[in-house]
């Protein structure tokens, strides 16, 4: 992949895919993270006289308007954040936004509506999507891929114009790529993965892929119950997903076979109901029963889980432990997120959820080595597939 420092931009207008999906609550933005991570490649561009135009979306209107995902809220922030003005675009391939890109300076910016307002956009359809890139090519000279939660996708701005334009990798992509090719390559050893969330089946190809390449899974969340299920344990009302019970009982097997250690809950806080109010218990991991549902990891299970994240030299972290939303069922997360960040290891947060959640405890993103911005693309990549917005980008 090509560099953005590769690229002659001066005077040239380039578009940048950028992820600014931020979390919104009553119409203002809850964590500005995403936007931030685009600064650097926004930065370099303009510092050297690019007229810069970004692409994004946010949320899923499913190519509708939806004036509550517009991107003008993104756009005053970004202003903010890179101390200099940031025109937006209500518009986003029409007559105004053709004429705003036109009165671009030097060195200026321009933030363009949600891109997935237009159906186009995601689109199954090559053609429709190639319709809506020639547009979105037509407003600039250059293509930058920065927006590494997307990279997994097929769409038209993140695919298709890339074929359309010299393109080059934004900061954030580049950073990113290399750090998971490091995950997957050369790893310090022991090398553990710490992994969360609700469905193991959203798991498995990456559990599947790192078997061969870590010493080391600690399993949280909501799946580790179909993994307790998996080992003969009874799990009451928790989330289970008993269509992937047998597939999981083999992946223990094969995990025993290479020598990866695989680690389960000892201990589990359980509720009688899924609400921030319920009332809730401890118990053995071996022994939930009827009636109580799984919420977090217990105090026994985080002091084994620290213990076995001590001497690891890398690690990987992707979902969190319990509901970390409700305070009660949040203290097993809040426990491996203070762990490795306290550790020297060479620590990268996998995105989505377990980025949010640092987040949430006032974590500062330069407590690990690496907070990944993709959730979805950190998990295909380290499952070992081609992601097709960088795929692009080396074959152009």
């Amino acid at each position: 992949m090509r560099s953005i420092d590769d690229l002659d931009v001066f005077g040239r207008t380039v578009l940048v895919r950028a992820d600014l999906n931020v979390p919104m609550a009553d119409g203002e933005i809850s964590d500005d993270g995403r936007i931030r991570a685009c600064l650097p490649t926004l930065t370099a561009l303009t510092d050297r006289g690019a007229r810069v135009v970004v692409v994004a979306h946010l949320g899923r209107p499913k190519g509708q308007v939806a004036p509550e995902l517009s991107l003008a809220p993104v756009a005053a922030r970004l202003s903010e954040l890179l101390e200099r003005p940031v025109q937006f675009s209500s518009e986003l391939t029409g007559m105004r936004a053709q004429s705003a890109v036109a009165e671009l300076g030097d060195g200026e910016i321009l933030l363009l509506e949600n891109v997935r307002f237009d159906s186009r956009e995601t689109s199954k359809d090559p053609a429709q999507r190639r319709l809506l890139a020639n547009e979105l090519a037509s407003l600039a000279d250059l293509y930058v891929s920065d927006g590494f939660g997307v990279v997994h996708r097929e769409q038209a701005s993140v695919t298709d114009v890339a074929q359309l334009l010299p393109n080059a990798a934004g900061r954030l992509v580049a950073s990113e790529s290399q750090v998971f090719d490091r995950l997957i390559t050369d790893p310090k050893r022991p090398y553990g993965v710490v992994l969360g969330g609700a469905k193991v089946s959203d798991k498995l190809g990456v559990i599947g892929n790192l078997l061969s390449r870590v010493d080391r899974i600690l399993v949280g969340g909501g799946m580790c119950f179909t993994f307790l299920a998996a080992a003969g344990h009874p799990v009451g009302d928790s989330l289970l997903e008993a269509d992937q019970v047998e597939t999981v009982r083999q992946v223990l097997a094969d995990a025993a076979d290479r020598g990866v250690e695989v680690v389960l809950p000892v201990d589990i806080v359980v509720a009688r109901e899924f609400s921030p109010d319920s009332e809730y218990a401890t118990v053995a991991a071996d022994s939930i029963e009827a009636g109580w549902m799984g919420m977090d990891i217990g105090p026994r299970t985080v002091e084994l889980f620290t213990e076995k994240l001590a001497d690891a030299r890398t690690v990987v972290w992707n979902g969190p432990m319990g509901v970390f939303e409700m305070p009660a069922f949040s203290i097993g997360t809040r426990a491996v997120a203070e762990a490795l960040a306290d550790t020297t290891s060479f620590t990268v947060i996998g995105g989505g959820d377990s980025a949010a959640a640092i987040r949430a405890f006032d974590i500062a993103d330069d407590r690990y080595s690496h907070v990944s911005t993709g959730g979805g693309a950190s998990l295909e990549f380290l499952e070992g597939k081609l992601l097709p917005g960088l795929a692009v980008l080396e074959d152009h």
